[in-house]
């Protein structure tokens, strides 16, 4: 791949006429050449291309002085021997505060487990909060990355591309950098699903001639009718974007033909008046299609897009779309926030800057009463990448929220007093359930109570699509309903003990739960039960860690080494298992754990019922090796390395967002993978989540090993693991 080099940088930027200072620039870059002379890039290329080809972008988006010059410096700090200081002395605090905003961004380890990875996104939206021009340049960083990511190893591209995908394509997406959010989707797809992707291409590109003759033709018409009115437009025709078609092809399971804006032609005017004038000579043009017009400017996006959109079809047959905007909508729609740029000499574009903000800030509001830091994470991946539907109240103020939202999600988003003293509500004057999915052009009068103690149901969290329902519905039960949370949390939590074999005398097992208390950041057991109780702590994300506290409270005892004590075993019988010293005795696999071949193991001799075989890492041995007289009664074990006995057991406890389809999804993967299910229990938690206990048959460990792999592929799958029961 071609690189840029410095000089056509600058020239970049004399071009553009953009107000960049090119003095400021050449000193960051002289900087940054300096810094990382010595380094290279994964391509085996100079790393000073990388700074440079941000810049570029930034350069692309509009951006100020010091952002191109904090593009260039971007990763000096923790990249090289420049300090910070040395950076703010240089160039001033807001290069500064930019650089290390960035560098904090660069050390988020996004591929890290949920919790880590929702509390680091949680800083980077306090930064964007505080300056967003951090979160513009760390995007164009991974822009540049995403289109060199072909230099980096096999699983580093995978998880790069989710990462994108996931996260920072999303993000884009809200600040309306439409060029940016689709060039990091469509680099994202290539290693998410390559055959796919390369399908499209193919159609696309043997359809090329067809289909540049088609556009060119379709604007040589609406220009010379244009002509008629004395309108003289700027047209442009464009296809869809590679990812756009895959969500309808491939996630909506539509045929290529079926997908109607393929083709688009946009249509860029002076006033707003003319946009609809040409909407009408349009559709006078062509025969538009039923329920595909749609009014972006009188109904703006929460990213500030304005447009009209409508679908026509002509003589040809094909279907096409046509976006009409004025060219100050067309600023907006290619470079969102930074159209409206607060820094930029005049600050004629703020009040809009503030309101396309407005998102980033109601995400940190809404999780200070979440259920948890994850949250965040969800509502990136959902709220902010989802299509939006537009609804009205009965006073013709329209709303926007993401598709499949219900009433309670429109009752909360026109304020959280409307959503807890709601009793009812009508869809275009009908009485309809709480749970109905809203469709755009609906107009919704909700029904409130002004009886005291009114408030929301437990089942709404259930319903409520959007993360800021969810976290006024819980805001509410913590503040009204601590009694009744403190009763339902600690019964939870004792469900949960009893189900992991947690137990401890009375004052030891009140201690163990103030430490748990603790390490949540509530003062008292009380505390803990009240947040269980309304959904702040989700008790399945941190009983791992819990059980890992227990074992190490009630002091293991080192099974190896009394293993190591006892002779090799010397016999084995129809079980499979070598019992140390015994010949033919009886065997049986404890179900507390449920041993299977290639399980580290160890046998307990029972009273009148043979050898109870557990493994070692059970949660009853290191118990009973705890208690001295019960030692002498364990004794070594271990699967021969051919196992007569077929058809073990094994129960996963599988964590899942709750969908439809789902368990089917987990039959079907059992029945492909020729898995004996001896039984399959489901239930409902909060969080729009759900529990899955599966009992199936099994050879060994690393079979089941490759059925859990399989499970964790399955689309809404959380985790999976192998329960004790």
């Amino acid at each position: 791949m071609k690189h840029r080099t410095f000089e056509e940088l600058e020239q970049y930027i004399i071009d553009s006429e953009r107000q960049i200072s090119l003095e400021r620039v050449k000193k960051a870059y002289d900087i940054a050449s300096v810094a990382h002379a010595d380094q290279l890039r994964a391509s085996g290329e100079p790393y000073v291309i990388h700074p440079i080809e941000v810049a570029f972008i930034l350069v692309d988006l509009g951006m100020d002085t010091d952002s191109v010059c904090a593009g260039l410096l971007h990763d000096v700090v923790e990249d090289t021997d420049i300090s910070l200081e040395e950076i703010g002395r240089l160039f001033g605090n807001e290069v500064a505060s930019l650089v290390d905003g960035v560098t904090k961004i660069g050390k988020i380890p996004l591929t890290t487990k949920e919790e880590q990875q929702a509390e680091n996104v949680r800083k980077m939206l306090l930064a964007m909060a505080e300056d967003v021009r951090v979160i513009i340049i760390k995007l164009a960083d991974r822009l540049h990355n995403m289109r060199t990511l072909m230099y980096r190893p096999d699983h580093k591209q995978r998880e790069t591309a989710l990462e994108t995908m996931e996260v920072y394509a999303p993000i884009a997406h809200r600040l309306g950098i439409r060029a940016m959010k689709e060039e990091l989707e469509d680099l994202a797809l290539h290693y998410l699903d390559p055959v796919a992707c390369k399908e499209i291409e193919n159609i696309l590109a043997k359809n090329s001639a067809e289909r540049t003759s088609f556009v060119s033709s379709i604007e040589e018409k609406i220009l010379s009718r244009l002509g008629e009115y004395d309108i003289e437009p700027h047209i442009e025709g464009r296809v869809k974007s590679l990812y756009g078609i895959y969500r309808k092809v491939y996630m909506a399971g539509r045929g290529f033909d079926e997908v109607y804006d393929i083709y688009a032609v946009r249509i860029i005017v002076s006033t707003v008046i003319e946009c609809y004038n040409i909407l009408g000579i349009i559709h006078d043009m062509f025969r538009p299609i039923p329920n595909r017009f749609k009014d972006y400017i009188s109904t703006p996006k929460p990213n500030m897009y304005q447009s009209l959109h409508t679908t026509v079809i002509g003589r040809e047959g094909i279907p096409f779309e046509i976006q009409i905007r004025t060219w100050d909508m067309h600023y907006t729609a290619e470079y969102g926030v930074a159209a409206h740029w607060k820094y930029k000499a005049g600050i004629k574009g703020k009040d809009k800057l503030e309101e396309g903000l407005a998102w980033v800030r109601q995400i940190i509001e809404a999780q200070q009463e979440s259920e948890g830091a994850e949250d965040i994470v969800k509502t990136i991946k959902t709220d902010l990448a989802s299509e939006e539907v537009f609804v009205f109240t009965p006073k013709g103020d329209v709303k926007s929220l993401p598709i499949g939202s219900t009433i309670i999600d429109f009752a909360y988003a026109i304020h959280s007093a409307v959503g807890n003293r709601m009793v009812g509500a009508k869809i275009d004057s009908r009485m309809v359930s709480l749970d109905t999915t809203l469709k755009t052009g609906q107009i919704i009068d909700i029904i409130t109570t002004k009886a005291e103690g009114h408030g929301p149901n437990r089942e709404w969290l259930k319903i409520a699509k959007t993360s800021e329902a969810r976290s006024k519905i819980r805001a509410w039960f913590k503040k009204e309903r601590r009694e009744e949370n403190v009763i339902e949390g600690k019964a939870e939590l004792e469900r949960e003990f009893k189900r992991n074999y947690i137990n401890l005398p009375e004052k030891e097992l009140q201690e163990f739960i103030l430490n748990i208390a603790k390490r949540q950041h509530y003062d008292t057991v009380e505390d803990l039960y009240a947040a269980i109780g309304y959904g702040g702590v989700i008790l399945s994300r941190i009983m791992q860690r819990i059980k890992e506290d227990y074992q190490k409270i009630i002091k293991p005892v080192d099974t190896e080494g009394l293993a190591a004590q006892l002779a090799v075993p010397s016999s084995k019988n129809l079980s499979g298992v070598l019992i140390e010293g015994i010949d033919n005795c009886l065997v049986k696999f404890a179900q507390c754990c449920n041993p299977l071949p290639g399980d580290d193991i160890i046998g307990f001799i029972t009273r009148g019922h043979g050898v109870s075989v557990h493994k070692k890492d059970c949660i009853n041995v290191i118990s009973s090796m705890a208690q001295e007289d019960q030692r002498p009664r364990w004794i070594g074990a271990k699967f021969a390395s051919t196992v007569v006995q077929k058809g073990f057991r094994s129960t996963l406890d599988i964590l899942a967002t709750d969908r439809n389809g789902l368990i089917a999804d987990v039959s079907i993967l059992f029945a492909n993978m020729r898995v004996q299910l001896h039984e399959l229990n489901a239930r409902e938690l909060k969080n729009s989540n759900c529990n899955i206990v599966a009992t199936i048959g099994i050879q060994d460990i690393v079979q089941l090993k490759n059925i859990i792999q399989k499970l964790e592929k399955i689309d809404g799958i959380i985790s999976v693991e192998r329960s004790g029961k």
